[in-house]
């Protein structure tokens, strides 16, 4: 049985499915990854642009910077996989990606592991969020309610995952009967931690990584053509 067939497989007879997804599921969508040789840490200071002392440090730059970031996410369509994921009846959707390409996609039960850069919060944590359009993002501006600076909704390097977010995934893979972990290699902890928890994992992604090897099945090939072909009802002809 080829690795398609048999994930395929493990997938109809499962009665809980969900994913877990990183970077390279939005690649595709011509979202930058963070890690690779090319990506997004290889051209800037994550100890500026993603912690809470390099905003302190230089906000009007932090803020700027992100402001890029988000009028690119506002120009960016969801991919072939995050559409094939969206149409499936899974239990969750986890991902570590902090664009909104799923949900634009369609799908209504997607956790964020990192946050989201479609919402701001206060930075002196007072409790104050709000919602951001992407195509137009503000400048730096101070919490109506606390006077603080106003940061990006996301979790930056030395900060506590959301405790909701990760309750919601820690509890969705201990009871799914299989994971499908999408475009990750498994570094960036303790997100990656939780598919530790995972009674059944297949993997996806560009090239092996340790996941990989970990897997009760490994699929190699970029997540707009593998994931689909995943999800697809199955073509007898497949080999």
């Amino acid at each position: 049985m080829d690795n398609l067939r048999h994930a395929r497989t493990l997938i109809s007879e499962a009665s809980q499915v969900v994913s877990f997804s990183g970077a390279g599921l939005s690649a595709e969508s011509g979202i930058a990854t963070f890690r690779d040789p090319d990506g997004v840490w290889s051209k800037v200071d994550p100890a500026v642009y993603a912690s809470a002392a390099g905003f302190r440090a230089r906000p009007n730059e932090v803020s700027e910077w992100y402001g890029h970031r988000r009028r690119t996410l506002a120009m960016t369509n969801p991919n072939a996989a995050h559409l094939a994921l969206a149409a499936t009846n899974w239990q969750l959707h986890i991902t570590q990606n902090v664009d909104n390409l799923l949900e634009r996609a369609g799908a209504n039960n997607v956790v964020h592991l990192h946050g989201v850069l479609d919402h701001d919060r206060c930075q002196n944590g007072c409790g104050y969020h709000c919602a951001v359009d992407l195509s137009n993002p503000p400048a730096l501006h101070t919490c109506p309610d606390c006077g603080s600076m106003v940061r990006p909704d996301v979790v930056w390097f030395g900060e506590m995952l959301p405790e909701l977010a990760w309750h919601l995934a820690e509890t969705a893979i201990e009871q799914a009967d299989v994971t499908v972990v999408i475009g990750t290699s498994g570094e960036v902890w303790p997100a990656a931690g939780l598919i530790g928890g995972a009674r059944t994992v297949i993997a996806i992604n560009r090239e092996p990584t340790k996941i990989g090897r970990h897997a009760a099945v490994e699929l190699i090939g970029p997540a707009a053509t593998v994931v689909p072909a995943l999800v697809s009802p199955a073509d007898p002809n497949t080999r």
